[in-house]
């Protein structure tokens, strides 16, 4: 569904601030896989979306989305296919449009509410009671007025109002407060298994890592130094991911929010 074929980049080439953001990665991923990925900062994490998205073309290597050549395509041409969520709950919508107005872009209507017709709408407000925000009874309520965790739980409907072939989280709830995390994580992970969809999820929570999704991996400058499933997986702990990061690392994993996570127990839902 997604072949990552030894792709690599380097940022501010030639300088004396160039980085090797990723180093020949290589990644094969299945039709329904949900994958959880994770590693200390400037690991590669999020440059790794950023290259499947198309932000920038990578140096070297190929990119395959459900059998295309995509690695020099342009990222409105990936973003057909592509949904994804950022940290920042401020992007993905358009604040001073309405719920219903975002709704009809993301449905492919192009913003015309002219065009909608009452069971699209009915549709709007299905969708929306089931984030359990109370949305649906403020369709016509200016995004740019909701909560972090309202307009976080709506970018994520908008992101899959139309199932994409991929999904793409970048730790898409680390921004919120527990409850609301909480709220749009349990959200996530009932709309990719309903929907089937292919998905990967930045984190910092290892626990979540383990608990969500078929698939963990783990990066480390640049590179892909983890990556396990099935019932190999289902024995790990979090002290265990720990133990790997040191052994091919050949350190100890040093981000303190993946570490304050651990250590305040980061359960099922946790704050991710």
């Amino acid at each position: 569904m997604l072949e990552i074929s030894g792709i690599s980049k380097t940022f501010n080439p030639g300088t004396v601030n160039a980085r090797l953001a990723l180093d020949r990665v290589s990644l094969s991923v299945r039709e329904g896989d949900f994958i959880t990925i994770i590693g200390a900062n400037g690991a590669g994490k999020s440059t790794l979306l950023n290259a499947i998205s198309g932000d920038f073309i990578t140096d070297e290597g190929k990119i395959v989305l459900d059998g295309d050549d995509v690695t020099l395509a342009p990222p409105h041409m990936r973003a057909r296919r592509i949904g994804r969520l950022y940290q920042d709950p401020m992007r993905g919508t358009a604040p001073g449009m309405s719920i219903e107005e975002n709704l009809t872009l993301a449905a492919g209507y192009g913003g015309w509410l002219s065009h909608i017709t009452a069971a699209d709408r009915k549709r709007f407000r299905e969708k929306l009671a089931l984030l359990d925000m109370g949305l649906e009874d403020r369709m016509s309520q200016p995004v740019g007025l909701l909560s972090g965790g309202q307009r976080q739980a709506l970018t994520l409907m908008m992101a899959t109002i139309n199932p994409p072939k991929l999904l793409l989280l970048d730790e898409h709830t680390a921004a919120l407060d527990p409850g609301a995390a909480d709220k749009v994580l349990s959200l996530t992970e009932s709309i990719v298994r309903e929907q089937r969809l292919t998905c990967l999820m930045v984190t910092h929570n290892m626990q979540s890592a383990l608990d969500l999704g078929n698939r963990t991996i783990m990066m480390n400058q640049g590179r892909i130094i983890f990556d396990e499933e099935g019932s190999a997986r289902a024995g790990l702990t979090v002290g265990d991911l720990l133990d790997r990061f040191r052994q091919d690392a050949g350190k100890n994993l040093d981000n303190d929010r993946m570490l304050l996570s651990e250590e305040q127990g980061g359960g099922r839902h946790a704050h991710a």
